[in-house]
C-alpha cells in the first residue's frame, strides 16, 4: 500500500463527517462519544419523584382568645348563684360583641331559677338589647305562646349562647359563642334543669358540637355534656321562632318537638 494512501478507518471518518456536514450538522453535542448500544443494556436511572410542597391548611373558624376564655371560666366558677352570674357577665369584657353590637347592656336570662327546662337560643336582638331580657321581641312572643300552649309557662329558664347583640342581628360566630360558653355552662349547673331545649341551628351546633343543620337535628334527642363531663342532660334542638315567622308551615314541626319534650318531661320516673 502506498504510504500516502490514508487508512480505511480515516477514510470512513472523513466520509461520515462529510455526510453530517451536508445534512447541516455544524457542531458537536458532546466532546466524548457515547456508546448508545451499551447504554441501552444498562438499567435506567431511578426516577426521583418531586416532593410536593405541603398544602397550606385552610383556616377554620377562629377560636376564642385563650386569655378571655380563662377569665370567663374563672368568673363563672366564682358565681354562687344566678344573681352573681348575671353580674359577672355584665362585667365581662372578653367578648367583642360587648363593644361591636350591643347598644345598652348584657342580656342574660329570664325565668324561674328552678325551672325543669332550660331554653338556650342564639343571641339577643334589638328588642332584647333594649329590655335586657332574652326572647322578648316578635320571635320571643311567638315562643311564649307556644310554651303556654304546651303547658310550659313558668317552667322554663331562657338564655342564649351569647349575651350581647351581634351587629345587624347576624348569627354569632363560634369564637363569640366559645368565650361565653363557661357562663352558659355555669347557668346550667346553677339551675339544674332536667333537660335542654336548643332553639335554632347556631345554638344547637354550639351546645352539641355537631355540624348538622337544624332541619336534620330538630325533634331528636341528644346528650349535652359539660366540659368536665360532670353533668349530662338530654337536649333537643328545635326550630327558631324567628324562622317560624318567616316559614309558618314549619310551625307544625316545632310544635311536634315541644310535644315530645313535654311527654318526656312529665313522664313518671321508671322504677329501678
Amino acid at each position: 500500500m502506498d504510504q500516502t494512501t490514508p487508512p480505511a478507518r480515516e477514510i470512513l471518518v472523513h466520509s461520515l463527517l462529510a455526510f453530517w456536514a451536508d445534512a447541516g450538522v455544524d457542531c458537536l453535542y458532546q466532546d466524548e462519544a457515547t456508546d448508545r448500544i451499551a447504554a441501552g443494556l444498562s438499567p435506567p436511572p431511578r426516577r426521583v419523584e418531586a416532593v410536593a410542597a405541603p398544602l397550606r391548611a385552610i383556616p377554620g373558624p377562629p377560636s376564642a382568645d385563650f386569655g378571655a376564655l380563662a377569665t370567663a371560666k374563672a368568673l363563672a366558677e366564682q358565681a354562687q348563684d344566678l344573681t352573681a352570674l348575671a353580674a359577672a357577665i355584665a362585667g365581662f369584657e372578653g367578648c367583642s360583641l360587648r363593644f361591636d353590637g350591643a347598644a345598652t347592656r348584657a342580656v342574660f336570662a329570664r325565668g324561674p331559677a328552678n325551672a325543669p327546662v332550660m331554653i338556650i337560643g342564639e343571641a339577643p336582638g334589638a328588642d332584647e338589647d333594649a329590655r335586657g331580657e332574652p326572647f322578648v321581641g316578635r320571635a320571643g312572643q311567638l315562643l311564649d305562646r307556644m310554651l303556654a300552649a304546651a303547658g310550659l309557662t313558668d317552667r322554663v329558664f331562657i338564655t342564649n349562647t351569647v349575651f350581647w347583640r351581634p351587629p345587624g342581628n347576624r348569627t354569632p360566630t363560634p369564637a363569640e359563642q366559645a368565650v361565653c360558653a363557661p357562663f352558659v355552662a355555669r347557668a346550667i349547673a346553677l339551675v339544674q334543669p332536667k333537660m335542654l331545649l336548643l332553639v335554632g341551628g347556631a345554638a344547637a351546633k354550639a351546645m352539641l358540637q355537631r355540624d348538622e343543620g337544624i332541619l336534620a337535628m330538630h325533634g331528636r334527642w341528644f346528650e349535652w355534656r359539660s366540659e368536665d363531663k360532670g353533668m349530662e342532660l338530654p337536649a333537643m334542638p328545635t326550630l327558631h321562632p324567628a324562622f317560624l315567622l318567616r316559614q309558618p308551615a314549619a310551625k307544625k314541626k316545632a310544635w311536634s318537638d315541644l310535644v315530645s319534650l313535654v311527654q318526656r318531661l312529665d313522664r313518671p320516673d321508671r322504677p329501678h
